[in-house]
């Protein structure tokens, strides 16, 4: 048997993550290290143009606000990938089994509470039912065919409504037709949702909900996105 090692596992430093983000936002945006450079160098110019015009006149001050310039230009270009990588995310996942649960898990904060695994799942056709639950109720996310969803939703809708009496249920679907929400909002649109349910009946309502999932049989994710490949890595 191998001797167990207590030493913790090492995870990625900074720069290494900062890499991987790049590297992974530059095969969807080949034009990425201009705009960088560019957003760089506009940063730069635009603290040379204060010191310029902030007295007293000096070398010192064009060069203190040229590298304040640069710092900003940096940080600018960092918040520039860091969102071009979650575009990019969402573009790459968009239409794949799972990857309303991955968005789920990721995505929705501390108000909202949802797990990547789904509540519902047809095995044969791999149409998942998701959900979620925050200060705007209960949240059901069919993935996959509309039609062949009814029969997940309609049994999961009851079973809220049995045990949840009088909490809002919302159901979307994920799509790109009429009423249907792209994977890419999904997370905006479950945090939109108004205000309905107080901290403490959101908190009874999960665990409701949760002890009667423990009695239903386990469900796997639908094979298709990989967590662990598909989350764009973000610095730290």
């Amino acid at each position: 048997m191998a001797a167990r090692t207590s030493t913790p596992e090492k995870r990625p430093g900074f720069f290494s993550q900062l890499k991987t983000l790049y590297t992974f936002t530059q095969k969807e945006y080949r034009w990425l290290p201009f705009l960088l450079a560019g957003i760089v160098l506009v940063g730069i110019a635009l603290g040379v143009v204060v010191g310029f015009l902030i007295p007293p006149l000096a070398v010192w001050s064009i060069i203190l606000w040229g590298v304040t310039g640069l710092l900003a230009g940096i940080l600018a270009a960092m918040i520039t990938m860091t969102r071009l990588s979650t575009t990019a995310m969402y573009k790459k996942i968009d239409g794949m089994p799972g990857a309303t649960g991955h968005v789920l898990s990721s995505s929705l904060g501390r108000n909202w509470q949802a797990s990547e695994a789904p509540v519902g799942v047809n095995p044969r056709t791999q149409e998942a039912l998701y959900r979620a639950i925050g200060r705007g109720g209960v949240v059901l996310i069919g993935e996959g065919n509309r039609s062949r969803l009814t029969r997940l939703v309609g049994e999961e809708r009851g079973r809220v409504q049995r045990i949840a009496s009088g909490v809002p249920v919302t159901v979307l679907y994920i799509g790109h037709g009429d009423d249907e929400v792209p994977i890419a909002k999904l997370a905006s649109t479950i945090k939109g949702l108004p205000k309905k349910v107080d901290r403490a009946t959101m908190a009874a309502v999960i665990k409701r909900v949760s002890s009667v999932s423990q009695g239903l049989s386990s469900l796997p994710i639908p094979k298709g996105v990989d967590p662990t490949k598909m989350r764009s890595p973000r610095p730290r």
